[in-house]
């Protein structure tokens, strides 16, 4: 869990950032999750599209995405997910200690 002030950072952080990729009709496939953990290991905060496709509400997808995931899920915004985990790289500047 987070504090308001750190969901807050990362919301400002993730404000400028494209999103990496979209979630559509297929759905949840283990590519994309492989796809989405190594986005993760690598930045530690992505964003995602969640298209209307997907035929899931944006709220209960994302929460599904991040519990497959074990990643935090740091806001919805419209049809916008952002998402953190902390990388396990050892010497690696994180967001959040």
């Amino acid at each position: 869990m987070f504090t308001s002030k750190q969901r807050a950072n990362l919301r400002s952080m993730a404000s400028t950032m494209k999103p990496i990729m979209q979630v559509g009709k297929e759905g949840i496939s283990e590519n994309l999750l492989s796809s989405l953990s190594e986005a993760l290991e690598a930045r530690e905060l992505i964003k995602l599209t969640l298209l209307p496709a997907a035929g899931e509400d944006g709220e209960n997808l994302a929460e599904n995405l991040a519990d497959l995931l074990g990643a935090e899920l740091v806001a919805v915004i419209g049809r916008k997910a952002i998402f953190y985990r902390r990388s396990s790289r050892e010497n690696y500047p994180h967001i959040l200690f």
